[in-house]
This record gives structure tokens, C-alpha cells and sequence, in this order.
């Protein structure tokens, strides 16, 4: 699955365009590198993403062949981490 339409399906960011425009600035990475929006997302993998007012760590948990329900797209990722960006030196 790509990964800007994982970040929609797991309501990780809300739109895809706003998913794939993320990705293209180069603020979400996949097992520590700069990933692209059409990058492949698999299981187990650990993607890094920095919002305008926070920082999310998660790992993929499970990818749905269709797009999820809502009580279904929190199963999607396992939260690592999450912080508020001022918190960082970034």
C-alpha cells in the first residue's frame, strides 16, 4: 500500500493530498529514511511523522484491503510515540 493512503486509511492525517504533501517535504520517514508519498508500506515497518505541532512514532500493525472503518483504522498502527513539537530542539 502507499504511504500517503495508509496516512488517510489509519486517520494518521486526515486528507491524502495533505498526506502526499507531507511526505514530499520530507517530514515523514519510514525505518529512519525519507520516505516518498508512493513509497510501499509493510507490516512492522516504523513511520516517523512531524506535523506543524506535533511528532508521531508508530509502527504498522495490519494493512486492510479496503479502507477501514473508523474502530477499525486505530487496530491500522501501534503508537510509539507522540509529542508536542516544541518540546524538540527541531
Amino acid at each position: 500500500m502507499r504511504l500517503d493512503l495508509f496516512l488517510k486509511w489509519s486517520r494518521v492525517i486526515p486528507r491524502r493530498t495533505l498526506a502526499r504533501a507531507t511526505c514530499d517535504a520530507g517530514r515523514v520517514t519510514i525505518n529512519g529514511e525519507v520516505a516518498r508519498a508512493a513509497r510501499e508500506v509493510k507490516v512492522d515497518d516504523i513511520i516517523r511523522v512531524t506535523l506543524s505541532a506535533r511528532l508521531m512514532c508508530l509502527r504498522v500493525r495490519s494493512i486492510p484491503r479496503q479502507s477501514p472503518s473508523k474502530a477499525l483504522a486505530s487496530e491500522m498502527i501501534e503508537i510509539l510515540g507522540h509529542r508536542r513539537r516544541e518540546d524538540t530542539d527541531t
